[in-house]
């Protein structure tokens, strides 16, 4: 157990919380909760005794195995499921007296260590370490790079990875979710829900920390208390005292109001009878919600687009992708005032690049993007985190979007994304992420879009801000298209999903919990999947031979895939130069009837020529899929 009694935690001369007393027990999984800054992290770090207390005593036993994610990862050379092996501190130690014995000729101790290898099921770690590289998005190609390959969003993901795998008495999570996609995490929480370890758990993700969860830590005021039950009873619990507030009435009121109207809205639009029944279950939860965050620091609102124009934007057969790679074909979308579209599909299937797409950050390879004269368009993306100017300050950034803006009125605004006092005048360089995220949010609504993209505009906002935003984004009357990992913010603010899977783009006639399902049936058709070794006598020698061989034999394969991609750039491009030639006024003229006639007897062989080709792209694509799982 671990025990915290009176404990005092400082930052400088602030007490973040003082008199906290509260026992965890074996087993249980704890969220903790609380604003950016409370002490949170601290507490993680008491934990690890990397931190000691200002008053009080925490103890534990002295053998528990404690685990964390690493927040470094070394640019080393090592494969990614050796790296991700590593978590298993016993196997390692275990394997190395294995292997000086050996050295040695020891039979005794060769014979000992073998036995106690199998105790701790070491001859599976290279199973489990691939399974667990698989929930985290990671093909079996993947698993053999070397660490120093992959980005930063994936190096967090091994180290998440390496985490996990170490059999650990105590599990310390810190937004785990952060740089994962939906699928991740989903995965994640089914996983975190068998862990048969103490989880203590830094959340955002309301709908993850619901799943997993049976006790809640919340840290305000400089208490820290401890709640029985998931973050829906915690919100209960405290939703009671604070509706006793009468000065926090009126505000409760009128978030209520809100997510009544948006309700109203919802039902009469709704045309999809399990999608519909299970989004108004999910808004009438909001009402409860609501009165749980009746003293958030957050109050802004979207104003009313000057003007919607319908539609707003759409796209025809256009093909998305980067240079020669092709990602998504043939999308056909139309956006339309009100329309509230959230995408669904797999890290890297596309989903950003489309969103990039429609905000003009990236041109279609093929087809055509048409946009209304009066369209406005307000996008979020991480990146535009590190577009902010450093040096200057949030007020700053206000008003170059508005020069003829009072201050007062700018301070005014500013205020309801909780800039404050003398913080609307300091840098931006040394803000969080969170406070980032939030002025970028700030600058997106100021500027009135009548379209809204947001591409994981949740990541970094603490369960406050993400409140305020699931409430002004109900009372948008724009369109909205979004990419989260936040099932909470999906379910509250859309009413149409579209699957962005296997190249293509199209509607997924369903709510959440049907793509969890359609999740599951993929995976059993993913070549992801790694088998269990057939019996524990294989060495990682042996098991990395069968492994080529395996990749040998499905050379041909990639082979045929690769061909077929080229034949279809190809004939894409053929088609582009006819298309352009077609479009020439002088080939009508009555002088040019021959060659139109020849031109247009080309495209139709080159149009046939490209069906064909993309058959034969789709039909090895499924042929290499099927020999992976097989």
């Amino acid at each position: 157990m671990l025990n915290f009694k009176n404990i005092a935690l400082r930052r400088g001369v602030r007490v973040l919380f003082a008199n906290a007393s509260f026992t965890l027990h074996k087993g249980q999984k704890v969220g903790f909760t609380g604003a950016n800054g409370a002490g949170k992290s601290s507490l993680f770090a008491l934990v690890k005794n990397e931190l000691h207390p200002d008053e009080g005593d925490f103890t534990m036993p002295p053998d528990l195995e404690v685990a964390h994610v690493a927040q470094e990862t070394s640019a080393t050379e090592q494969s990614a499921i050796d790296y991700v092996t590593d978590g298993d501190q016993e196997l390692r130690r275990l394997q190395q007296q294995l292997s000086a014995a050996e050295h040695a000729n020891d039979g005794l101790k060769i014979a000992e260590y073998h036995a106690l290898l199998d105790t701790i099921d070491g001859y599976t770690a290279a199973a489990r370490a691939s399974r667990l590289l698989n929930g985290l998005g990671f093909s079996t190609e993947k698993e053999q790079r070397p660490v120093n390959s992959f980005s930063g969003g994936w190096r967090m993901r091994l180290n998440l990875a390496q985490a996990l795998m170490c059999r650990s008495d105590v599990l310390l999570l810190d937004e785990p979710t952060n740089h994962l996609d939906l699928d991740a995490v989903i995965w994640l929480q089914d996983w975190l829900c068998k862990y048969p370890g103490t989880l203590l758990l830094i959340s955002h993700d309301r709908d993850f920390l619901d799943t997993i969860t049976d006790h809640i830590v919340h840290i305000e005021q400089n208490k820290a208390e401890i709640y029985t039950g998931n973050y829906s009873d915690f919100e209960k619990m405290r939703a009671e005292k604070l509706s006793q507030q009468q000065s926090a009435y009126q505000k409760q009121q009128r978030e209520m109001a809100h997510i009544q109207s948006f309700i109203t809205r919802f039902k009469a639009q709704a045309t999809k009878a399990r999608q519909a029944q299970s989004r108004i279950k999910a808004l009438e939860r909001m009402e409860v919600i609501a009165m749980a965050h009746v003293d958030s620091p957050f109050d802004f609102s979207f104003p009313k687009p000057e003007k919607m124009p319908n539609p707003l934007l759409s796209l025809d057969k256009a093909d998305i992708g980067y240079g020669q790679t092709c990602i998504i074909k043939q999308v056909g979308l139309t956006i339309s005032p009100g329309d509230r579209i959230g995408l669904l599909g797999s890290n890297g299937a596309g989903k950003s690049s489309l969103i990039k797409v429609l905000a003009d950050e990236m041109h279609p390879l093929t087809g055509t993007k048409r946009g209304a004269d009066a369209l406005r368009i307000g996008y979020f993306a991480q990146h535009q985190l590190e577009q902010l100017h450093t040096d200057e300050s949030p007020l700053w950034h206000v008003q170059q979007l508005d020069k003829q803006a009072t201050e007062k009125d700018l301070r005014n605004f500013l205020g309801g994304f909780d800039f404050r006092g003398d913080k609307v005048l300091e840098p931006v360089k040394p803000f969080s992420g969170g406070e980032k995220a939030r002025l970028v949010l700030a600058l997106l609504v100021y500027q009135n879009p009548n379209l809204l993209l947001l591409d994981e505009p949740t990541n970094h906002l603490d369960l406050e801000m993400r409140h305020a935003l699931s409430v002004a984004l109900q009372d948008y009357q724009g369109a909205i298209v979004v990419v989260s990992h936040d099932r909470h913010l999906l379910r509250s603010v859309t009413d149409k999903f579209l699957l962005v899977a296997h190249g293509k783009v199209q509607p997924f006639d369903g709510d959440l919990d049907d793509y969890r399902v359609w999740l599951t049936e993929q995976k059993k058709l993913d070549n992801k999947s790694v088998a269990e070794p057939a019996a524990q006598s294989v060495s990682r020698k042996d098991q990395r031979k069968l492994d080529a061989e395996h990749r040998l034999k499905q050379k041909p394969l990639y082979d045929a895939l690769k061909k077929a991609e080229q034949a279809v750039e190809k004939y894409h491009q053929e088609q582009r130069q006819l298309e352009q030639q077609l479009a020439e006024p002088s080939l009508y003229e009555e002088s040019e009837k021959a060659r139109l006639k020849q031109v247009m007897a080309l495209k139709m062989q080159v149009d046939k020529a490209l069906n064909d080709a993309e058959e034969a792209w789709m039909e090895a694509e499924d042929r290499l899929a099927s020999a992976q799982s097989a």
